[in-house]
């Protein structure tokens, strides 16, 4: 994998590891996607700045969690979806095998 310059997407989460161990980030960044209402649809993106370069992931849900991660949703008193912050931390530090990755 060659860097690139730009907003590269990234097709799934297998190369968005191999990415992360490739650049050795010191940190990655996520943003959660609610939809209104949020029952329809909670996404996940994360983003590695590598020199004048993101590479960015999406992941999208399946029933009752992310499709390519598997993080799991939580529902709040009326139903609708979330996923929380500390669950994306640990996925992605704990995937990576970086206890102090900054997320």
């Amino acid at each position: 994998m060659e860097a690139k310059r730009g907003v590269v997407r990234v097709k799934s989460w297998e190369e968005f590891k191999q990415l992360a161990v490739k650049f050795q980030p010191k940190a990655i960044a996520y943003n959660i996607e609610q939809s209104i209402p949020a029952r329809e649809l909670t996404s996940l993106r994360l983003i590695i700045p590598a020199g004048k370069s993101y590479y960015i992931f999406l992941d999208f849900p399946k029933n009752d969690r992310l499709r390519e991660t598997g993080i799991p949703f939580h529902r709040d008193k009326h139903g609708n979806r979330y996923l929380r912050d500390e669950d994306i931390i640990n996925f992605v530090r704990k995937e990576l095998k970086r206890a102090n990755l900054a997320i």
